[in-house]
């Protein structure tokens, strides 16, 4: 069965070099705009739904590419908040349980999907430890059912035996096992396909999403932007600017104070962990609410994550991983193995800053909350920091509730955005239906028969196809070589598959029709 896509289709919401030029060029004659949002991470392309979905008129912009920052650098996971019960944030952990819930149910059960984490149960000990950890699975299980995540999707948690853990965790030490307690949360097949699709959608609005273009200055009614393609600057006027720039917030509010925490991550072949499609979860030694977790990803690979250290110091474009870090995730990891992860079995790290809110004291950021907050500065301008990816559609509704606030002049309407599926969703009993190759559907959902219709070229590194890369130049906004592989596909984060992809890469942008940007 081929979906219809009614009223909306790929056309509707295709972020095109051409849309690009055409869209900077009506800003630069336009007299004002309702809303500039700068930032084009998760925050800012879902604040730029929530707008746009409202009926303001909205303008995002991004100095790189879209998901260029942290939100490309998560673990992937959908969280439902158990760690913040843990911490007594039973607020955040129910706000977490809510939109994870949204996301797997009604706007993105295409991109999602339920993972199942493992905890594997060595003697002695066993039992205590068996029955905290299943304490805290039940308190989570018992936020999915307060906001009606069914069970059919979310399993309740519960023991499993040796052997089940075993079968569904080969690569875990047989020696000492007694079994395992099993939790379930929501996984993204990638999270910069879903910042993809959220700013696709948000395009179908009407928004103009608007990548290498820089914010040089902002206050609270105007903008100086510079197309980094071009060079050339124009003066916007907007009835209110947003600045969601993630840890960069200081760069257009030197008032905002963040404390930025690393967030690392581990890539390895999955057939290294027995081919298991499920998440190991490792209790860090010392702590009773910290954990590492193996996660399955495309391409064969497995991420292992996450560090929660303190990013001091100048805010780099890309962060990166320490030898310490990568000392501290393989050795938790490997006290559950049965054959324990070398230095040479990674192929590639990976990592993220939070920009989390600075507290009053000198807190460890594994610490401090994961709560958003806007913070107005002298200028005018709103920021929106911390938060956290599960969270992103609240934040947005937030913060555009804020910006009407302020302006009675803009047209109060509650946010749609509860129910609004994003590109390519559709029902996930019927996901089966849809007459397009699995891998497809996969990554494009209810567009993936429009993805399979395109022409055959050279395919790429993992088994990437061309149809696949010509979509992300076509229809998903890449400008250069580098948007394709880094965040489209994610061939970028092994050097080797990167090396491998760049000429069917290139012969995409060709079979488009588009010249690619120089990175």
């Amino acid at each position: 069965m081929t979906p219809r896509i009614v009223g909306r289709t790929p056309l509707a919401s295709a972020l095109t070099a051409a849309r690009r030029a055409r869209e900077l060029d009506a800003l630069a004659g336009a007299r004002e705009i309702d809303l500039l949002v700068v930032g084009g991470g998760i925050t800012g392309v879902g604040i730029a739904l929530d707008a746009a979905s409202r009926g303001l008129r909205t303008v995002l912009v991004e100095r790189h590419d879209l998901a260029h920052g942290t939100s490309r650098f998560s673990s992937k996971l959908v969280h439902g908040g158990l760690r913040y019960l843990a911490s007594g944030q039973v607020g955040i952990a129910r706000e977490s349980a809510l939109e994870r819930h949204i996301l797997l149910t009604r706007t993105a059960p295409h991109l999602t999907r339920a993972l199942a984490q493992v905890v594997p149960l060595h003697g002695p000990g066993h039992l205590s430890r068996g029955a905290y950890i299943g304490l805290g699975y039940e308190l989570g299980d018992g936020l999915r059912r307060a906001v009606g995540t069914p069970g059919a999707l979310l399993p309740g948690p519960g023991a499993i035996s040796r052997g089940e853990t075993l079968r569904i965790a080969p690569s875990v030490r047989a020696e000492g096992l007694r079994g395992g307690v099993r939790g379930w949360d929501g996984q993204l097949i990638d999270d910069a396909r879903l910042v993809v699709a959220v700013a696709r959608t948000a395009a179908g609005y009407g928004a103009s999403v608007l990548t290498r273009v820089e914010a040089l200055s902002a206050t609270g009614r105007t903008a100086t932007l510079r197309d980094l393609v071009t060079g050339a600057t124009v003066d916007v006027r907007a009835r209110a600017v947003v600045s969601a720039t993630g840890v960069w917030a200081g760069d257009l509010d030197p008032q905002v104070r963040l404390r930025p925490s690393r967030g690392t991550h581990l890539v390895v072949s999955t057939e290294r962990l027995g081919g298991s499609d499920v998440s190991l979860t490792v209790p860090i030694p010392g702590s009773s609410s910290r954990f590492v977790f193996t996660l399955p990803a495309q391409h064969g690979r497995t991420y292992i994550g996450l560090t929660d250290v303190p990013a001091d110091g100048p805010i780099p474009e890309v962060a990166h991983a320490t030898e310490p870090e990568i000392d501290t995730l393989l050795g938790t990891v490997n006290t559950v193995l049965a054959d324990p992860l070398q230095r040479a079995d990674v192929l590639a790290t990976f990592a993220g800053l939070r920009p989390l809110l600075a507290g009053q004291h000198d807190d460890d950021t594994s610490d401090l909350s994961r709560r958003h907050e806007l913070i107005e500065s002298s200028s005018g301008v709103l920021s929106i920091v911390g938060g956290k990816l599960t969270t992103y559609r609240r934040m947005a509704e937030d913060a555009v509730d804020a910006v009407i606030r302020r302006d009675p002049g803009l047209p109060s309407r509650p946010s749609p955005t509860r129910s609004i599926p994003l590109v390519g969703a559709w029902p996930r009993p019927r996901l089966g239906e849809i007459a397009a190759p699995p891998r497809l559907v996969r990554r494009f959902g209810a567009e993936a028969p429009y993805a399979a219709s395109l022409p055959e070229g050279p395919g790429a590194a993992c088994g990437v196809t061309p149809q696949e890369l010509q979509w992300g130049v076509a229809v998903e906004g890449a400008l250069s070589i580098s948007d394709l592989l880094d965040r489209r596909t994610r061939l970028g984060l092994v050097e080797a598959d990167r090396e491998g992809s760049t000429d069917a890469a290139a012969a995409a942008f060709a079979r488009a029709g588009v010249e690619p940007l120089e990175d």
